[in-house]
């Protein structure tokens, strides 16, 4: 199908883009990378009356260090944060993740930012993004503020930023030497996750000494695991260990039931995965 006519905005500073916001209120749209809104356009699940696009807000862009924190541009594309080397030595989990993110395609136009907005509770970025304490930095006609990541997803497809403020960057806390995995379960190559688990962990002479694991798919939102992590705590990174802490990942989870299972199948797959996940991330 072809969208609905709309008007076309093409901002190049979040100042201009709030304004815009502003302006037009809930007849606008944010364009990121498209890879989720555009479908919505030309199926006309929404038919917005502006379009503003980001794409030209270089300041969204990119991947620096400060201090004892990762800084990633909202509008940095998928394939970027896969390939950045401080991604991959600071923020493991993600770099892992973002690899099994759809197929090179919709990595190389989606955004990482875009992705995280648009709360998909499938989606595959917001358990590491989750798991690993980011903070997302939001912009609006009152300046910036900052969100914790336990506080921005809110419900489906819902997140905390508002109507009229726009997501800017992604801090994500160094977890440098930490081992990471992130184990996704699909029927079919670049599907939706069924479940996934992201799990970070920090390891020495064999024993877990913290551990940090975030679930796809498992309710409305991506849910942190905290009772397995607690559980791992001070366990030694041994399969009885692990097995024992990862059966109760599904506790207080509320995973959807649909054609690919139903919420129990679910609930056995978090656990399965869980201790998967962690395994390979403790290098066991």
């Amino acid at each position: 199908m072809i969208p609905a006519q709309f008007d076309y905005l093409a901002p190049t500073s979040v100042e201009e883009a709030v304004a815009a916001l502003g302006e037009h209120g809930d007849d606008a749209k944010i364009l990121a990378g498209g890879q989720s809104l555009l479908p919505v356009l030309r199926m006309r699940l929404n038919a917005p009356e502006v379009v503003i696009d980001l794409g030209r807000i270089e300041s969204l862009r990119g991947v620096r260090e400060e201090g004892d924190v990762l800084v990633i541009g909202a509008m940095t594309q998928h394939s970027v944060v896969a390939s950045d080397p401080l991604v991959e030595e600071h923020a493991l989990l993600i770099h892992k993740a973002v690899q099994h993110l759809a197929d090179a395609q919709i990595r190389h136009r989606g955004t990482f930012g875009g992705a995280l907005a648009h709360a998909d509770p499938a989606g595959d970025m917001g358990a590491p993004a989750l798991a690993l304490g980011a903070e997302f930095v939001i912009a609006g006609p009152g300046g910036t503020r900052t969100v914790a990541a336990d506080d921005f997803f809110v419900d489906l497809f819902e997140t905390a930023i508002g109507e009229d403020e726009i997501l800017t960057e992604i801090r994500v806390p160094k977890h440098t030497g930490w081992g990471a995995h992130y184990e996704k379960f699909v029927r079919v190559a670049h599907q939706w996750p069924i479940v996934a688990v992201a799990a970070a962990v920090r390891t020495s002479g064999g024993t877990i000494e913290e551990a940090r694991v975030g679930l796809t798919n498992m309710g409305s939102t991506p849910l942190r695991a905290r009772g397995v992590e607690a559980a791992l705590a001070g366990q030694p990174a041994t399969d009885e260990a692990v097995r024992e802490a990862a059966s109760g990942a599904a506790e207080g989870t509320n995973p959807p039931s649909d054609l690919n299972g139903d919420a129990d199948y679910r609930r056995h797959l978090a656990g399965v995965l869980t201790r998967r996940a962690v395994l390979a991330a403790a290098g066991a």
